[in-house]
């Protein structure tokens, strides 16, 4: 795959442009990064819902599925630290879960010792249909990649990993303001 020449422009580099002519005392420069950002996001997530939809699955699903595979045996983790892991609520994990446990991929199961802990599980079924979605989903990533060397991934990784530790600063400073 081609790798596109930083001497062409592309759409964020436009509208730099026209932010420069239509008010030069702001500094849009940030967009440079996070207008790129932000497109890339729309097309990456666009390619992994094609996966995901192939296999009758949604982005949420799917988290589940490999939150819990990530786990290993015996593929099990609370709703709690599902709902850690996804960023979302127990009760949004709740509908997941009841979505999941009807195609037969996940159970719920009782803590012997303590009954108000649950445990959701994959069951065969869901081990081999996780194994098998997880297959073309990193197949899918390394393609989009591909028009990347292996450094350049390691390096925009790290900048992503810096990137994220900005944001981190910059609402801690937000926080304490």
């Amino acid at each position: 795959m081609a790798r596109r020449s930083r001497s062409r422009p592309d759409a964020v580099d436009f509208m730099l442009e026209e932010w420069r002519r239509e008010v030069p005392e702001v500094d849009a420069t940030g967009m440079a990064v996070f207008g790129r950002l932000h497109r890339a996001f729309y097309r990456y997530q666009d390619q992994l819902n094609r996966i995901f939809h192939a296999h009758d699955l949604t982005m949420a699903g799917f988290s589940i599925l490999a939150s819990l595979r990530r786990a290993g045996s015996p593929y099990r983790r609370t709703a709690g630290e599902l709902a850690e892991a996804a960023l979302v609520t127990t009760g949004g994990i709740t509908q997941r879960v009841d979505k999941l446990e009807a195609s037969g991929l996940v159970e719920r199961e009782r803590d012997s010792e303590d009954r108000r802990t649950v445990y959701v599980q994959l069951t065969e079924k869901g081990r081999v249909f996780t194994d098998e979605v997880i297959a073309a989903h990193f197949a899918n990533e390394r393609d989009m990649l591909s028009g990347l060397s292996a450094t350049e991934q390691e390096r925009l990784a790290d900048l992503l990993s810096r990137l994220e530790a900005s944001l981190d600063h910059a609402e801690a400073k937000r926080a304490g303001e």
